[in-house]
């Protein structure tokens, strides 16, 4: 399984909410880079980097963070939050992301997103699932639509992705644990590489995922506040 760090982006900053509440804002490092290069030395070679900024404006904004990222480190980035255009797709993987998410779009644009994965290739694109009480959440998580996260997958699956992240925004930043019952129904009910997101308290829970076959796992909050040391994720991998 592969362990993926995050890094959520305001104002060029470092940051993590509580449940995708921007007004929970914690800055953790004023350089965002810093702490990519940090994640590499001690083994990590994903990240999940996300443009906070852009998922309020419907817009990407933080491209330069990724392109200085990117051209800084060896990590391979998948980046998300705020990318509603085909210009916005363009400006991510010029400015070196390997993989871009789409939740809202897919949601509220499925043509382009669908554009996206004729265009980039199934590899590249990654469908953001996100729910809130199992249905899908858009634009940064401030709306919620009636869409349930299974059915979501399933006819994505159908045209193709083959990638999705998975967020329950409810366990979000709270240290209590993933939600391993809904991953474990995404599992069976569809076939996509599910990478879990969204509570991951302490290395037991890195354990848990990987016993029921996610194919990554996207750690935030744990590592910023201590619960997993970067040491621990470089033994889990390795």
């Amino acid at each position: 399984m592969r362990i993926i760090p995050a890094i959520d982006i305001i104002e060029g900053k470092c940051v993590r909410l509580t449940k995708g509440d921007y007004g929970t804002k914690k800055i953790y490092n004023e350089s965002p880079l810093e702490v990519a290069k940090e994640f590499e030395a001690n083994g990590i070679q994903c990240l999940h980097l996300v443009d906070l900024d852009g998922a309020k404006s419907n817009r990407i904004i933080n491209n330069k963070v990724l392109e200085q990222i990117a051209t800084k480190t060896n990590l391979k980035i998948d980046f998300g939050g705020g990318l509603k255009s085909d210009e916005d797709a363009r400006i991510a993987f010029e400015s070196g992301a390997n993989q871009i998410t789409g939740g809202s779009i897919a949601v509220k644009n499925p043509d382009t997103f669908i554009g996206w994965l004729t265009k980039y290739g199934k590899d590249k694109i990654i469908l953001g699932a996100d729910c809130k009480e199992r249905k899908i959440a858009t634009n940064g998580w401030l709306q919620t639509s009636e869409v349930d996260v299974i059915d979501f997958i399933n006819e994505y699956e159908e045209i193709g992705v083959v990638n999705t992240i998975c967020t329950d925004v409810a366990k979000d930043g709270m240290l209590q644990g993933a939600s391993l019952d809904l991953y474990l129904e995404i599992l069976s009910k569809t076939s996509v590489n599910l990478i879990a997101s969204g509570g991951v308290a302490n290395i037991n829970d890195l354990r848990r995922l990987k016993e029921i076959g996610c194919e990554g796992t996207i750690v935030g909050k744990a590592i910023y506040e201590g619960n997993i040391s970067l040491k621990e994720l470089q033994e889990f991998i390795s």
